[in-house]
């Protein structure tokens, strides 16, 4: 079969083997040239770890660390014509470079809400691994089936209190348009929290802290995004902005329950990137391309691997065992710097009311938004042939 993408909306329906195989060992090399990170973690739980930034946190404690890694990730097998999920493909390769290099690399495909998920999880972890020192929870789901009341969730994107009207920009025609977005009802906003919120990550660190699988000094994690001023009416003061919001408040009741073992337990707000969630964000694409442009041009772009490299060695890490991580006033771990640094988000407001379709290639990097996107799929890696026929077996 000769694969090519198919794009429908804010989606890609194929996914390349051999290109996504590819893109994880572009990544692997990366981390590797940085050498080991001392007192890096030994044994990680991570939770959505096929993709974007919970792929680049395995990769980085793998082989960064040396670290032993059990994973939990929702991905589609293939199926007759039909290519499987990137994520897919992304977790076995993983998997066999983490396997030749000599460490422990297993991995659950299945709903990670669920208290099935959870129960195979504690399981391997007292057969197989035993108590992990680094538990990243990076979960990026729209939908979400409560495992006690058996309700159903599903989030949305949207502003809170009142509509919300701004540019935006359709990555695949290179077309910049004006969105309106109504604002939610309170059920809604409550759905999100549901869904994108602290509570089934509280519920994993407390299963861990029950069972003794939580090693003393562990770290657990999870991520949220800040973002700028044009993006506050639809994120962070919007539904998504809301669920962040608890999942802040949880990062601190979890770190009282594990500072006693000398553990601590953070949110890491991360740079904006080229992700699947993100490219389903109305105003986030544009945003986007105009701040790689910016980025690039002043040589601080960073991608999911090197994001999650610099919060390893930077902050996590840093210092040795039992150093103290730098954080912002509200206890979060600040790798969003660069982007958000004052000449950066200057630069970005200048730019974007003068950006249009027709001059997106000149104030913007569009086509940099692009490939970062086709890339998530396996397409446009360096060094894979896309002409050449892929077997069954490999599909």
């Amino acid at each position: 079969m000769i694969i090519e993408p198919k794009i429908r909306g804010f989606l890609c329906t194929t996914a390349h083997p051999e290109g996504c195989r590819a893109g994880v060992e572009e990544q692997i090399r990366y981390v590797q040239k940085g050498g080991m990170i001392p007192g890096g973690a030994k044994k990680a739980l991570i939770i959505g770890a096929s993709t974007g930034y919970g792929l680049a946190s395995r990769i980085v404690a793998a082989f960064g660390c040396g670290a032993d890694t059990l994973a939990v990730s929702f991905e589609r097998p293939s199926e007759r014509d039909r290519t499987a999920s990137p994520g897919w493909y992304q977790t076995k390769a993983l998997e066999e470079a983490a396997r030749k290099a000599g460490l422990y690399a297993e991995s659950f495909n299945g709903d990670a809400f669920s208290n099935e998920m959870k129960d195979q999880v504690i399981a391997e972890l007292k057969k197989n691994v035993g108590p992990v020192d680094l538990f990243v929870y990076s979960l990026a789901s729209p939908r979400r089936t409560h495992p006690v009341t058996g309700i159903a969730y599903r989030s949305t994107l949207k502003p809170i209190g009142a509509s919300y009207t701004n540019k935006t920009l359709d990555f695949n025609t290179g077309v910049v348009s004006e969105v309106t977005l109504d604002p939610a009802t309170p059920e809604e906003v409550e759905h999100t929290i549901q869904v994108m919120g602290g509570e089934d990550w509280e519920m994993w660190t407390d299963r861990l802290i029950r069972e003794g699988l939580l090693a003393p000094g562990a770290k657990v994690l999870a991520y949220s995004y800040i973002g700028p001023d044009v993006t506050q009416p639809v994120y962070r003061n919007g539904t998504i902005g809301a669920a962040k919001d608890h999942l802040e408040a949880t990062a601190h009741r979890l770190h009282d329950k594990v500072k006693a073992s000398g553990g601590s337990a953070h949110v890491s707000v991360n740079k904006a990137l080229v992700t699947q969630a993100s490219s389903a964000i109305p105003f986030m694409p544009l945003y986007i391309s105009i701040l790689y442009k910016v980025m690039k041009e002043k040589g601080i772009h960073e991608g999911c691997i090197e994001q999650m490299d610099r919060l390893f060695r930077d902050r996590l890490y840093k210092g040795g065992p039992g150093a103290a991580i730098e954080t912002d006033e509200k206890g979060r771990i600040r790798v969003d710097d660069w982007e958000m640094r004052e000449d950066v988000q200057a630069e970005v407001k200048r730019l974007w009311p003068q950006v249009n379709t027709e001059n997106l290639a000149k104030w913007a990097d569009g086509t940099g938004y692009r490939d970062d996107f086709l890339r998530l799929f396996g397409f446009g890696i360096d060094g894979v042939d896309y002409a050449a026929d892929v077997p069954e077996d490999k599909i």
